[in-house]
């Protein structure tokens, strides 16, 4: 099997489309960050005395409940933003609606992100 790519492309690890593997890392990076913090998320909600509404508002007014609820959300969004576009991408083949998909998966992830930081921070800072 021939290799077409030049011998620099193969030292900088670039691809036909000269992005490189940054996307790819940082989906395998954020991943990586997931694993923790789902952990952390699911035996700290299982330790609960109730799952109402005042027991996780009163969890999550913790100061180290809230800082890791909001890497957990980061995390989750921006992981999950990488992931949409890689299958827009090997999915959709017309660039409009590519590039379109892509960029309204981006608008959405960071509206949601924002509106859980914010969320987040507003149950910290009230009790």
């Amino acid at each position: 099997m021939s290799n077409f790519r030049t011998p620099l492309s193969r030292v900088k690890g670039l691809g036909s489309a000269k992005e490189g593997t940054e996307h790819f890392w940082v989906q395998r990076l954020t991943a990586i960050a997931l694993i923790p913090l789902v952990l952390w998320l699911a035996f700290s909600i299982a330790k609960l005395p109730s799952m109402d509404y005042l027991a996780i508002r009163e969890w999550l007014s913790q100061p180290f409940n809230a800082i890791v609820m909001i890497l957990f959300m980061t995390a989750g969004f921006y992981h999950s933003r990488l992931g949409l576009q890689t299958v827009i991408e090997d999915y959709v083949s017309s660039h409009g609606p590519r590039t379109a998909a892509i960029i309204g998966v981006t608008f959405i992830a960071v509206a949601m992100g924002i509106t859980g930081v914010f969320s987040v921070l507003r149950i910290a800072f009230a009790s």
